[in-house]
């Protein structure tokens, strides 16, 4: 029987035992690792087990089955099955959970109803940069001498992907991607969201939503609950559409001036009542202090000591397939980062510019994502990568399934791009001859994806990518 998350918090004090159906993804095993450290009894299973989440869940001391071995009775055992948004409505999967006699659910139901109704939520939302600013913010109230709770879709070297924290700030990431297969609505508005940030807004997700407007109507169903001052990036529309329709919430939006950037740090300025306040950071590119521009007004807004703030923001990390750099390839840099739409490719190629002035930018792009294997945003995505040197498209490996839209032509593509010199690759040997050719120490690979590449991080290409180097670190 199905719980929405009402029902979950209605019968919460008879849930002890708690089965996560297709654990490994990133949301599930960060969920059922907080649900563990709630005191919860939490098993689960899944087709395949890779690291890091695979290592993070035998730490937790989280049971883990073979999901082709899990029978109707296993799952009966349980009082609570969470199943993951990648079990296909109809698929044999859904119909064994359909049958249980148990409760079943999706995480963000699970995790609003058992752990987040009981926090202080910071809910991070917003089209670009979700993963990072969280990831800042939990790094810079840890230096404020906070000790937040977190809840973050990606990979760090220094910490887990989740943690429960004391309540007093729970940072989450708020994304607008569907529950489950029987709760197509985002995320975010199951998080018990007590301060909202909008980092940005623009369409994406085009598997799910049809308009611009259909996302703002999830917004729709937040922001009316919220009494805290919302933290958005008015320099979008759709965003200063939203404050229109609501004017009743305070609306605080932020404006970085950046005023110097070189491959260290980024020297850059807020208005802070009234008053241009200059701060300083390892952060580069224009979308990172941006980012942290998010974290700077926040704490302000939370009564934070500027010195204190200033001093917190200096030295950072980032999240690992953000700017990463892997390291070096008979001399080239080779650096490795999630960017999927538009906006974030261009503004990720304009930063790694500015890191390497001197050097030859070579894109590597693979539209993977739903929405940019498809036709849908091709005019956009050519106008973004005419921002680097020269650009290697590969072709997607799989076909689009975007209502109304054909395939990523990157054939096409290769012939409309204006930069200097474009090619497309179809297979990954292709592009694994073309990188051998291509490496130079003035140049730089900048690894455009949120999948494999073509499989290239999956190839011998990663082995024989040299340690960094000296002197270079991970943006």
């Amino acid at each position: 029987m199905y719980w929405n998350k009402n029902e979950v918090n209605k019968n919460k004090d008879k849930v002890k035992k708690i089965f996560f159906f297709r654990i490994c993804g990133t949301g599930m095993g960060a969920a059922a690792c907080l649900l563990r450290e709630k005191g919860y009894e939490v098993e689960g299973a899944d087709l395949n087990f890779y690291p890091p989440m695979s290592d993070y869940l035998e730490r937790m001391k989280i049971p883990c089955h073979d999901l082709e071995k899990v029978t109707k009775e296993t799952l009966e055992k349980f009082d609570l099955v969470v199943v993951g948004n990648v079990v296909p409505k109809g698929s044999e999967h859904a119909k064994l959970i359909e049958s249980l006699d148990c409760a079943y659910t999706s995480f963000p139901a699970a995790l609003g109803a058992l752990v987040l109704n009981e926090c202080n939520v910071v809910g991070i939302s917003g089209t670009h940069g979700k993963t990072t600013t969280t990831y800042l913010c939990t790094q810079v109230f840890e230096k404020l001498g906070e000790n937040p709770g977190y809840f973050i879709g990606g990979v760090m070297d220094d910490r887990p992907s989740s943690r429960l924290g004391d309540g007093k700030y729970f940072f989450i990431e708020s994304d607008e991607y569907d529950c489950a297969y029987f709760e197509k609505f985002s995320k975010f508005v199951q998080y018990e969201i007590n301060n909202l940030v909008i980092t940005s807004l623009e369409f994406d997700h085009a598997d799910i939503f049809d308009t611009l407007e259909d996302i703002k109507d999830q917004f729709r169903k937040v922001i009316p609950e919220l009494k805290n001052p919302i933290i958005a990036n008015e320099s979008y529309q759709a965003i200063v559409d939203l404050k229109n329709e609501y004017p009743e919430n305070n609306w605080i939006n932020y404006r970085p001036i950046i005023k110097k950037s070189n491959k260290e740090k980024t020297q850059f300025a807020l208005q802070i009542k009234g008053q241009e306040v200059d701060f300083e950071t390892n952060l580069l590119g224009e979308h990172n202090i941006l980012n942290l521009s998010v974290v700077i007004t926040f704490a302000l807004k939370e009564g934070f000591d500027l010195e204190k703030i200033k001093t917190a923001v200096k030295n950072l990390n980032m999240v690992k397939r953000r700017q990463e750099l892997r390291g070096f390839y008979k001399g080239t840099a080779v650096i490795d980062d999630f960017a999927h739409h538009p906006r974030s490719v261009e503004l990720t190629i304009k930063a790694i510019k500015d890191r390497y002035p001197h050097k030859e930018v070579i894109v590597v792009f693979e539209p993977n994502s739903a929405t940019a294997r498809s036709s849908l945003f091709f005019e956009e995505f050519c106008q973004s990568l005419a921002f680097a040197d020269h650009v290697i498209l590969g072709k997607p490996q799989r076909k689009s399934s975007i209502k109304n839209h054909g395939d990523f032509d990157v054939d096409l593509a290769a012939k409309k791009i204006n930069t200097e010199e474009v090619e497309a690759v179809h297979s990954l040997p292709e592009l694994l001859h073309r990188l051998d050719e291509l490496a130079h120490p003035a140049r730089v690979f900048l690894i455009l994806s949120n999948g494999t590449c073509l499989g290239l991080w999956n190839s011998s290409f990663v082995q024989d990518i040299d340690r960094v180097e000296s002197g270079e670190q991970t943006l």
